[in-house]
């Protein structure tokens, strides 16, 4: 019976999908596994469904002959080394489109959030220092009529700039293609990355992390921003330079920042911890009961598929 491991509870659907072929192992712990662990547990499998914060490397595809498929459950990849997979034959797979509309919901969440000041909010009225209405009670901004930013036009942040509609939105975006649709229903202009830092008020990052992305927010673009601007990141931690970014926000370079995930997860730069123009979630982008049981089915699909000798339906390699 062939064998896999999943290197974290997922939700059932796809456990159930999954034992009534394979012989499973399942990561119990409750927490992120070491390099160590992942090894051990990978010998002698037949396929890893792997988690966007699990390193997938040469030192664990060593660890079993009989690999044949790592099912992502995730849309980026970056944790995969897919140069040493492909060399091997390894099939990798991802759970694309699933989780667009979702992570587009998280991303506007945090905008508001952060620029209404609602945790600020929340922790007046837990803490019963509400004393009545006052002029200049936890003023924020406003986001009707205001222009947003998105870096990176692929399917998420089409659907972040699509939610504009509502709040007639200037729309800028930069990208390496022209995106028609934003163009068409928003009359967005693509524009330079520079040109987008320096005119809009919301800025959006919806970008994977590859060499050419890691760090493009760094000291220089954030001095390129409005002092009113806010700036979400729902993409990947590393694409900001945290230490920069949490320095800029501490001399209120830029007004607010919302983020939802962080360089060197589940660690937070201290700094970001202690502001409160800062919004905070534990990289939540794809979490809906529904979103969450679509992507596990996708993944375990995607096993059962290369162990039958079908070719999956989202194949990264």
């Amino acid at each position: 019976m062939k064998k896999i491991f999943i290197t974290r509870r997922i939700p059932e659907v796809a456990i159930k999908m999954l034992k009534n072929h394979f012989q499973l192992r399942i990561n119990e712990k409750g927490r992120q596994l070491t390099k160590k662990e992942i090894i051990k547990k990978t010998k002698d499998v037949d396929a890893i469904l792997s988690l966007l914060n699990d390193r997938i490397d040469k030192d664990v595809m060593d660890a079993s002959r009989n690999l044949k498929v790592i099912a992502n459950y995730a849309v980026g990849y970056d944790n995969i080394d897919i140069t040493e997979a492909t060399r091997r034959n390894i099939t990798v797979t991802n759970t694309p489109d699933v989780l667009t509309e979702t992570t587009a919901d998280l991303a506007w969440a945090l905008l508001f959030a952060t620029a209404r000041r609602i945790p600020d909010g929340d922790k007046i009225m837990r803490r019963k220092k509400f004393k009545g209405w006052q002029p200049t009670l936890l003023l924020g901004y406003d986001i009707h009529g205001k222009t947003l930013g998105i870096v990176g036009s692929g399917r998420i942040g089409t659907a972040v700039a699509l939610r504009s509609r509502g709040f007639n939105m200037r729309v800028l975006y930069f990208s390496r293609s022209k995106n028609i649709l934003m163009e068409k229903q928003l009359k967005a202009k693509k524009v330079t990355l520079t040109k987008l830092l320096a005119e809009s008020d919301f800025i959006s990052l919806h970008l994977p992390l590859t060499k050419k992305t890691y760090h493009l927010i760094g000291a220089k673009e954030i001095a390129l921003m409005r002092k009113t601007a806010i700036m979400i990141n729902t993409s990947r931690g590393s694409v900001v330079d945290e230490k920069t970014l949490a320095n800029a926000l501490k001399k209120k370079q830029i007004a607010g920042a919302g983020l939802d995930v962080y360089e060197k997860e589940p660690a937070v730069n201290k700094t970001l911890l202690s502001l409160n123009n800062v919004v905070l979630t534990p990289h939540i982008g794809s979490a809906s009961h529904e979103t969450r049981e679509k992507m596990a089915q996708m993944s375990a699909q995607s096993i059962i598929d290369v162990l039958e000798g079908k070719t999956p339906e989202h194949i990264v390699v």
